[in-house]
Formats: C-alpha cells, structure tokens, sequence
C-alpha cells in the first residue's frame, strides 16, 4: 500500500495552548511521521502515512483538540513523499503576512493546583507553576511565534528536570514555555514600604502572616499587582480606602473557595460555573442576608464583586485562617494598574506595608475581567484577563483601527476576518493612562502583524481617542458615540437588518453638538436616525454635574417646579432642600454661562438620585445611581407619571415624574419605594417608546445598549415588559454594555460605510 503526504495548516488559537504537543502524540498512535511546528499562521503539520491512518489523524485531531485550544481554519493539500523516518516537533518560525491568534492567560488549572499543595511533589508550594493547560500567555509574550524565548521566560533557563519535562511528549509539560520550577523558574521576595528587600527564607508565609497581623501588601501577580489585605479585618480595610483615597467604591474581594463564597453570597448554578472556570473573572454576586463581611468593602450595596485564586501565588496565600482577601487592582484612582516593579515602588509609596514581589516580567498589563450574571446569561462588565485577546469572528478582511471611546476605553483591530478587541484600558482623561493605551495599540500592531488602513473614531472633538485617530495620515471614519454602542449590540447577535435601538447612558456627543445619552434609534450598520429622546436638561458647571450630582438635581428641579410656580415659589423650595449652593445653580442656570443640555439618563438617575437625599457628591463613576439601585425592590411594581410629546420625533418629558418624586420624599415615603417607583416608570417610558417606534416605523426587534443597562433592575424589567408586548429583545453578553464595547461598533459601522464606496484608502 502507497503512502501518502499532506501539508496541514490549523489556525486559530492553537499556540500556547498544548497544540504541537497534542499533534506530536497523535502522530505517535496512528504511526504516523513528519513533523509540526508553530508559524505565524499557526500550526504547521507535514505528515506522512497511510491514507487511513491520516484520515484517523485527522477525525481526532477535530474530535478533541486540547481543552484551551480554538480551531478557526483548517487546510489540507497532498504533497510528494519524502520518506521522513520519524516525527518530531521542529522550531518554530515567522511569516510576517500572516495572523496568528493566542491564547489569553488562564487561571491555574486543578492538576498544577494538586502539585503545588502536595507536599511531596517537586512543585509543592512554587508560586509559578504551570503547564500547556494554564498560566501566563498573553501578559509575558514579546512577539510571535509563541516560544519562550520571545516571552518574559526568556530570562530564566530551565534546569534538566524541567528541560526533560520540557522534551517529553507524554508530559503534559511538553512544550509548555513558561515552565519552571524552585531550581529554574522565577521567585518570589519580600520589600518593606520603601522598596527594599527584607531577607526571609519564606516570603509567602511572611506575607501569609502580615496580612493576618492586618497589613496591606502589593502583590505582584499576572498582569499586575493588587493591593490585598484580609477582608475580615474591618481595620486593614478601612486603612486600604484611607490611604487609597477610595471611599465608596467596592472592593473586589478574593475568596480561597466555593465553600467561602457561599457562606457569604447566592450564588446560581451560572455563577458558579464562571467562577471556577478557567478564565476565573471577578463576578458580581448578591450577597446573603447572614452577610457579615465588612460593609466596607462595598458601602450600600446589596452586591459584592467576587473572585477566586487563579495563580498559584493567590492558592498559596490562603490558609484555614485566612479566607477572604481583599484584592483590588494596585493603582491610584484613575490610573492604570500598575505592573512594572520600578514604578509601583514609586506609585504605592504611603498605601502598602510591604510588597510581594517576583521577577517574571509582566509584559502587558491586563486588569481581572468583571461579569454579572443577568437573566440567567454571563453579561461581561469588563472584558480583559482570561478573555483578551480571544477574538470575535467577522466577515470583512478590511485593516481597521478603531480608537474606542474615552471612558473604560478599550480599542479594536480587524484583520483577515477577525476582530481583536483590546483589553480595559481605563479612562483616557490622563496622561499616564493615554500613554499606556498607545502603547498597547503598538502591541496589537506587533504581534498581529497590523497595519491599518483605515481609522475609525468617536465624533466628539474633545477625546483623546480623537485626538490619537487624528494624527494618522489615513483615511478616517467619525461615528456617532450611540450608533457605535447599538451597533455592537447588532453585531453580537447578529443582526443585520434595521432596529430599534435603545441607548441610556452618562455621555456621547450627539450630531446636533449636545451631549445625548437618553436615546431611541433606529439602526442599521452604516447609519441611524434619531426618532425620540429623553427631554433635553441644562447641565450647570458641564462636566462638573457627573461628580457634583446636585447640580443636575437642581436643575431638573429648577425646570419642573417652574412650569407651575412662581420665580419667588421655586426658588424658595430649592433653598430649602439645598440652601444657597442651589440658588447659585439657579443663579449659573439663569445666566446660561456653561450649561450645555443634555438628554442622559446617567444624568436623570443622578438627579433623583439626589433629591431623594442619595448622595450630593460621587467619588467614582455612577455611584449615585449604582447606589440607587442598591435600595430599590424588584417586587415593588407602582410608579410615576410621565409624558411623551410627537415633535419632530418623539419627547420625553419627565417634569411630572421629578415632582412626583419630590412629593413622596416630603411625605416621608421611603427611599426604597420612590427608587422603586422611578424605575418603574422608566421601565414604562421605555416600552412606551417601543411601541410609538414600532407602529412608526414597523421594527419589532429592539436592542438595548449603553452603561445605564447594567442596572438589573432596569434590566430585567425592560426585557420582561418588552416580550410581554411581543417585541424581540437583544441584550449583551459577550461585550460590555459600556463603554468598553463600542470598539467593535465602531468597527462594524465604519466597515459598512468603507463597502458602500463612501470612503477610500
């Protein structure tokens, strides 16, 4: 019998993940010879045998590809038979045209977990174990291909137990490139405050013990450090907000097991499953009525942001004593994370007792993922560790750059039918953190091979994104901050034909200059029409109302209360409820010196947020509503008055609903039932809207997007009232409703505008 040949090409995420390892074996049982290598295309098989055995080859190889691997293209020709006497795995090597997709860093998986806690294994108490299954990828790689010696590890040699692991095709080390051990691999050390090394012969008990003892420490981990101290502890915690300068925002805590998070939290059989999977995000559950965690790692929540250990340095931190950590990203508030040695040094000075250091570089910093689970599907908050950079498949082999928003911004690239949607990279609004999205943006370009050819930004002129975008000599794509958002919802659900799309949130610049975030549209890929909106409110002090939200309380009190009463009446009114600050927003809002209107239901929410007495002042983006929806009752089903008016489009008027609120609040009624009743009848406005839209326009499909639907309350009434009037309803799941998406939107409509001849390179 006549042997053949074939030249095989597997792309997708299939280096780093065990692959060539996985082939090597595969080739061994069906006695098959040649060898395998990674490209930059992927991974390259030249195999000999009989037809039969090829064949069974390759039915396994499809059939059960290791577990963290990804086929996306598979390609298959015969070539003439070289007679190759054996099969091995050859080096690897580079083609410059090509894209390669690679893993994103996976939490510790239960075999490296059993290593390091066994007493008599090699590895038992190593903090950087790992195998082809889990561990580091995409924060320690240089550059492609995918080999150690164009990641971080390149620093450390193996030693001949590792090595021999290394070779060993039936160790499921084989290949694995960040492998290590005590004799080889990185190590862990211990600094004091001021960054200088106190000599221990154990720095994980030591710091096992001073976290015990209520000290907080930076701790080096993956893609960066956080700052941890025991959760248990009331005065580590409040010392960590003190110095951190966070007084309010929740703390993500890390708990050492399903059994500790179930006796603080619920947890549903979903949440469960994203909690021990293997990208292990932080995942945002409600918490039990036995609840006694510190109300200080999330001050008037009903929630709290969980995660388990997911290197071996979080498994080695916990002991029976020890359970519950806080660990929360190590920055200073509106920074990115830090991640280099030297500059935390700098950047924790004051905040930490010590640090728990290693010497494994963190090439790119990646911040822990957030996920909510929302009517029983995973609704991602903040998408970076675990799922960057996995990408989303496209139909278009245009080269895009979109440059994302300013807020939570992440960028996207498109090449070769994929989209690469970045990890967070934090709000632009600063210098450290524009720098560092630039030079992520590089990143991208280098180990994608990218170059892009054409440019797509937000409209509004003020972003730094902007800004980024403009400097390019290409062509350039501005979309509307809106159609961006609803069309990212499209594109996950795949939707292509027109829809109503529904976008609440803080801010984006509309086409008439005014800042829009109340909006009703309709959409396709390539364009949208406004056809309703919240009524335009004045924002007195501008962007000062997203911080100072009695501001905007004023203001939509000013205008409600006016409609029926005299000058003298509302003035008096407002002087009562916030003394002379509110007649100096009246002052600002008469004089009309910095108030540009708005339609932001972000801003709606802060503005009763605030006259039901919430908050005057937030320290972190959306607190005053997060807070708001931390009081209310899904139970609870009454609401308030509202108006719709037919102009040009559809008007919301909400002026009766402020004064309703107003009302109970004088009449001592509870903040539990008035945030209730608010939200119920913006639950109501919203179907309301659909239905005027529908009966216009003959849509039945509605898309919700923007930051505003990560309210669950909101949430879950909208898509139970919508489909109880028979509309179909689209939610996110795999983006962010926030702005952490709108990279992909931007993309997609920029892609259609780019097919339809109306811009070109």
């Amino acid at each position: 019998m006549d042997k053949n040949r074939s030249l095989i090409v597997i792309e997708g995420i299939v280096q780093g993940v065990g692959f060539r390892p996985f082939v090597y074996k595969l080739a061994k049982t069906f006695g098959l010879r040649g060898w395998v290598n990674n490209n930059s295309e992927g991974v390259y098989i030249d195999v000999e045998g009989f037809e039969e055995d090829i064949n069974k080859f390759m039915q396994a190889l499809k059939n059960d590809p290791p577990p963290l691997s990804r086929i996306e293209k598979i390609t298959m020709k015969a070539d003439k038979v070289l007679n190759y006497s054996n099969f091995q795995i050859k080096k690897s090597e580079q083609s410059l045209d090509k894209i390669t997709l690679i893993s994103p860093d996976i939490a510790t998986c239960s075999e490296c977990k059993e290593d390091i806690l066994n007493l008599y294994n090699r590895r038992s108490g190593y903090a950087f174990t790992n195998c082809t299954n889990c561990g580091p990828r995409f924060s320690i790689i240089k550059e492609l291909p995918y080999d150690r010696d164009k990641t971080t590890m390149n620093d450390f040699k193996m030693c001949y137990r590792c090595n021999d692991e290394y070779l060993d095709p039936t160790n499921r080390r084989f290949h694995a490139q960040p492998n290590g051990c005590k004799a080889c691999g990185p190590e862990l050390w211990i600094e004091n405050s001021k960054g200088n090394r106190v000599e221990i012969e154990n720095p994980m008990n030591f710091a096992q013990n001073m976290i015990m003892k209520g000290k907080i420490f930076a701790i080096k981990g993956l893609g960066g450090f956080h700052l941890a101290c025991d959760g248990l502890n009331e005065t580590s915690v409040s010392n960590l907000r003190e110095r951190k300068k966070r007084p309010f925002k929740p703390l993500a805590v890390m708990m050492k097991d399903m059994e500790t998070v179930k006796k603080y939290c619920l947890v549903n059989q979903l949440e469960e499953k994203v909690l021990t999977g293997i990208k292990k995000p932080i995942v945002i559950l409600d918490q039990r009525e036995s609840y006694d965690l510190s109300k200080k790692i999330a001050p008037n929540q009903k929630t709290i942001g969980v995660m388990l250990p997911y290197t071996p340095i979080h498994i080695l931190l916990f002991s029976e004593k020890l359970t519950v950590l806080i660990m929360t990203s190590a920055n200073v508030n509106g920074l990115p994370i830090e991640y280099k040695d030297s500059s935390a040094r700098i950047g924790l000075i004051g905040i930490v007792d010590y640090f728990l250091m290693h010497n494994r570089e963190i090439h790119v910093p990646v911040d822990d993922s957030v996920v909510k689970v929302i009517n029983k599907k995973q609704t991602i908050i903040r998408r970076a560790r675990g799922f960057v950079p996995e990408p989303f498949k496209w139909t278009s082999t245009q080269n895009i750059l979109a440059c994302g928003s300013n807020m939570k911004n992440t960028f996207c690239i498109s090449k070769e039918g994929f989209l690469f949607l970045s990890q967070f990279n934090g709000d632009l609004e600063n210098l450290e953190t524009y720098e560092h999205y630039k030079k992520n943006i590089e990143h991208f370009k280098k180990i994608f091979s990218f170059s892009p050819k054409f440019i797509v930004h937000d409209m509004h002129p003020g972003y730094m994104s902007t800004k980024y975008a403009l400097d390019y000599d290409l062509p350039k794509v501005a979309v509307q901050h809106h159609h961006a958002h609803i069309v990212s919802n499209m594109f996950e659900n795949n939707l292509k034909e027109k829809v109503i799309g529904v976008c609440f949130d803080g801010t984006g610049y509309g086409s008439d200059g005014k800042i829009w975030g109340g909006e009703f549209l309709i959409c396709d890929y390539s364009k949208f029409t406004r056809v309703g909106h919240l009524d335009y409110i004045k924002m007195p002090g501008g962007e000062k109302v997203i911080k100072e939200p009695f501001r905007i309380g004023v203001s939509y009190l000013y205008k409600s209360l006016s409609i029926n009463n005299s000058k003298k009446e509302v003035n008096d009114i407002i002087y009562d409820l916030y003394g002379s600050k509110g007649i100096n927003i009246i002052n600002l809002l008469d004089s009309k010196i910095n108030c540009i209107e708005t339609s932001s239901m972000g801003r709606f929410f802060d503005a009763v947020a605030n006259i039901i007495g919430i908050t005057d002042i937030v320290t972190y983006e959306g607190q005053a509503s997060i807070e708001l929806e931390a009081i209310s009752e899904m139970d609870i089903e009454e609401s308030y008055t509202y108006k719709i008016i037919k102009q040009d489009m559809y008007i919301i008027e909400p002026y009766e609903i402020i004064i309703e609120v107003l009302k109970d609040k004088r009449e001592g009624i509870s903040a539990k039932i008035i945030t209730s009743k608010f939200q119920n009848t913006v639950v109501n406005l919203t179907v309301t809207m659909c239905k005027f839209i529908r009966q216009d326009f003959n849509i039945n499909e509605v898309v919700l997007s923007g930051g505003v639907f990560q309210n669950c309350f909101l949430l879950k009434k909208i898509c139970r009232n919508l489909k109880i009037n028979n509309f179909k309803v689209y939610i996110h799941e795999d983006l962010p409703s926030n702005d952490g998406g709108i990279a992909i939107g931007q993309i997609i409509i920029a892609n259609a505008i780019i097919e339809n001849n109306q811009i070109r390179s």
